[in-house]
């Protein structure tokens, strides 16, 4: 398989704090510092969160602008995808650094439950990410925590409320979501095969020790993967993660397994259908 691999790393998330591992990233130099690190192991997309001084979660979009400011600067080319995800913030605040124009947001279609509330996405939400997205023509990822929100998906681009083909990422591992189940991979792969073409691009994430299960798995698949502190401190059950990088460098060896490159910034661009660097 010579299909080229993008690596997404995502570096910090809205959880994992100091305590949990030294090495989580929490301000704006550290997130950058971080960055520049695992985009030098390989990753061509940057899954960002900001945080306040306590380690917090936050949806502040002069936070987000220093962020992607310090990125663009220090890893020229790399994508940046912000998140507008519900633990940093609540309705319309989930939303306001789209302005920013960065390369991609995430976007999560649907709701379910996580492990001890419920991730609320209602559609007028939903809706509003998504034309913001369109406004401002940001390519959404669809973070895909259940099948429905695949299909959800598909309706959408049907609608053109997203903007060509759906980037779909399959979130496995989470508690009381879906768990990592290889069976409902294959059909998850199977079902955006049918409804956008054999050649739309997916990627998957694995929460905690699925992590690097779904990494093979993805990989394998001829799929993309996604990597970093956000979804898992530990190389192992004993071992924190040093730093972003070396989960990326994990990544490009499984890549490296299955005889794939890993994806440049310029391919993961032109396999994402991404408008072309001005910066």
């Amino acid at each position: 398989m010579t299909k080229p691999c993008i690596i997404c790393v995502a570096i910090t998330g809205s959880l994992p704090r100091k305590s949990d591992n030294p090495a989580v990233p929490i301000s704006i130099s550290e997130q950058i510092e971080s960055t520049h690190a695992a985009f030098e192991a390989g990753a061509s997309i940057l899954h960002a969160h900001v945080r306040n001084a306590d380690e917090t979660p936050t949806s502040d979009p002069d936070k987000f602008a220093a962020l992607k400011e310090g990125v663009e600067k220090h890893c020229p080319g790399m994508i940046i995808q912000l998140s507008t995800g519900g633990r940093s913030g609540a309705g319309l605040t989930r939303g306001g650094m789209l302005p920013l124009r960065p390369d991609m947001a995430s976007l999560s279609v649907g709701s379910n439950n996580f492990p001890t509330r419920v991730y609320e996405n209602p559609p007028d939400l939903v809706d509003w990410l998504a034309s913001e997205m369109v406004t401002y023509d940001v390519k959404p990822e669809i973070e895909a925590f259940d099948l429905s929100h695949i299909l959800k998906a598909k309706s959408m681009a049907d609608k053109g409320e997203i903007k060509g083909t759906p980037y779909i990422q399959f979130v496995m591992g989470v508690q009381n979501a879906m768990p990592a189940d290889r069976d409902v991979f294959d059909f998850y792969i199977k079902t955006v095969e049918r409804l956008f073409g054999a050649d739309a691009p997916w990627c998957a994430a694995g929460i905690g020790r699925n992590q690097i299960v779904l990494n093979d798995w993805a990989i394998g698949a001829g799929g993309h993967a996604r990597t970093g502190l956000e979804d898992n401190v530990r190389l192992d059950k004993n071992t924190l993660a040093p730093s972003n990088a070396a989960l990326v460098a994990r990544t490009a060896e499984i890549c490296e397994k299955y005889e794939r490159p890993v994806a440049t910034w310029q391919d993961a661009r032109a396999i994402l259908g991404l408008r072309e660097v001005t910066r």
